[in-house]
């Protein structure tokens, strides 16, 4: 990346495929932050407010959106999940680790393989990175038979769909060499008591960091 970069401080995303164990290993590390009696929030996008409802209803195959509109939405919920009342930007400032279970990344290769590269590019090109990424790694043979045994499907999460999206998180993840952004991957097919290992091996240190 050429340009200059904001890293958000005391900012962790989670990304990985669908399958990967992203929400997993969320809530075991919140559970791991509350015993050592930090200062952080959890999170998620799409996230819980109005436009993040309405992504969740397109993805679910509520309705039909296209491509460019489900970009559009996705930037949207997140410049309110960034800068929204009690949002990121303001719970790092007052001192929080702030840990959330897909960003900027997930739009870039998710909606960068539906709409074209272009677009989501340029609505997210404003928002800062993370200090810390997570990138879970999995086949996606392995991330189909893990949501087989799910009640209901997304409209991204098929077998064919997901090893589009694996080569292409591969492609942005190296594309922000270079950002000042710290990227751990780990990989998520082992169990997940030694992947709960090494995501706190990553995010730990950042709790000792003065607070900026």
């Amino acid at each position: 990346m050429s340009e200059v970069i904001t890293i958000l401080r005391r900012f962790v995303v989670f990304e990985g495929i669908d399958g990967s164990g992203t929400t997993t290993q969320l809530a075991r590390l919140s559970r791991r932050l509350e015993s050592a009696g930090a200062a952080w929030s959890s999170s998620s996008e799409p996230t819980n407010g109005p436009v993040g409802r309405l992504i969740r209803q397109a993805l679910s195959g509520a309705f039909m959106a296209r491509p460019e509109t489900v970009a559009r939405l996705f930037a949207a919920d997140r410049g309110e999940h960034l800068y929204g009342e009690a949002g990121i930007v303001e719970r790092v400032g007052r001192g929080e680790l702030v840990v959330s279970d897909r960003y900027v990344f997930s739009s870039l290769a998710y909606q960068g393989l539906t709409c074209g590269a272009d677009l989501p590019a340029s609505l997210n090109a404003p928002f800062p990175l993370p200090e810390l990424l997570l990138f879970f790694e999995l086949d996606p043979e392995v991330s189909a038979a893990r949501m087989s045994s799910r009640s209901s499907l997304e409209i991204y999460e098929n077998l064919a769909f997901q090893r589009r999206v694996a080569a292409a998180y591969a492609d942005v993840i190296d594309s922000y060499k270079g950002s000042g952004m710290t990227v751990v991957r780990l990989d998520a097919a082992a169990g997940p008591d030694a992947v709960e290992e090494d995501v706190w091996a990553a995010v730990s240190p950042l709790l000792s960091r003065p607070r900026m």
